[in-house]
């Protein structure tokens, strides 16, 4: 018996990944009728983008021009509190300062502790955390409250 020879299967084969599209393309006359037409389309998205947006700030602007007016109005009625929430929003202020420096003297000090373990990092955002987010909304009520009066609009 004689061995049959066999010839092995190619280990890598030709695969042609060209595309089957002319080299040398002509735009047809249709083609150009689409994009005018495509750009007059996008040109109107935008004129009308533009118009929402204008009516966004003109919305905005109203209701702040009517909270602005009301809370004059109440500084107007009320001179002597407006005056003490301006004195209390700058004494808060310097509370906020040195709250904050020991805040970021105790990041400053341990800094590898509250990378490494979730708990010190709880217990860090427990211990600050709410006094922070509480402080900032009492002090940001009282600078409101106590700034000086806008001067009236001619």
């Amino acid at each position: 018996m004689t061995p049959e020879l066999r010839t092995p299967s190619p280990l890598f084969t030709q695969v042609d990944i060209t595309p089957n599209v002319p080299a040398i393309s002509t735009p047809t006359m249709g083609t150009g009728l689409e994009q005018s037409n495509l750009l007059r389309d996008i040109l109107q998205a935008l004129d009308r983008q533009n118009e929402l947006m204008e009516e966004l700030i003109s919305q905005v602007n109203t209701v702040q021009r009517q909270r602005m007016q009301e809370l004059s109005q109440w500084k107007a009625a009320n001179p002597r509190l407006s005056k003490n929430c301006r004195v209390a929003s700058e004494a808060l202020a310097k509370v906020q300062t040195e709250f904050l420096a020991s805040l970021a003297g105790e990041v400053n000090d341990n800094p590898e502790a509250l990378l490494d373990g979730d708990f010190m990092l709880n217990e860090f955002i427990d211990r600050y955390g709410p006094r922070l987010a509480h402080l900032n909304g009492v002090l940001q009520v009282l600078s409101q409250l106590g700034s000086p009066l806008a001067p009236a609009n001619p």
